[in-house]
């Protein structure tokens, strides 16, 4: 991999930069909330070599997510099982509207 294949990741959503230490830290919460998380396979974080877990900039919005919804009192099973309806939803709305603006054909151009 050359400097330039490395620095092109740094705008990589998925790319898995963050080491748990850090991930914690910039969420302000413990690593063990991000194992809790984990457990709850709210987030899936990738394994460096050595095992050692890490954590996308996409992972830690969804992380920083579910530490709001704990941090006003919703237990973190609750918090992941909402995150994660959440996200079907959005999916199923962008679908719904795939299939209304292909069923709707293609727009004629105006006389």
């Amino acid at each position: 991999m050359t400097a330039d294949d490395s620095f092109g990741r740094l705008d990589d959503d998925d790319y898995p930069a963050y080491t748990m230490g850090r991930a914690a830290e910039m969420l302000g919460t413990t690593q063990g909330f991000l194992r809790a998380i984990g457990e709850a396979r709210l987030i899936t974080p990738l394994r460096s070599e050595g095992g050692h877990r890490r954590y996308s900039r996409y992972q830690l919005r969804i992380a920083a997510r579910a530490r709001e919804l704990v941090d006003h009192g919703t237990p973190i099973e609750a918090a992941c099982r909402i995150i994660i309806l959440e996200d079907q939803l959005e999916e199923a709305q962008r679908l719904n509207a795939e299939h209304r603006r292909a069923a709707e054909g293609p727009e004629l151009p105006a006389a």
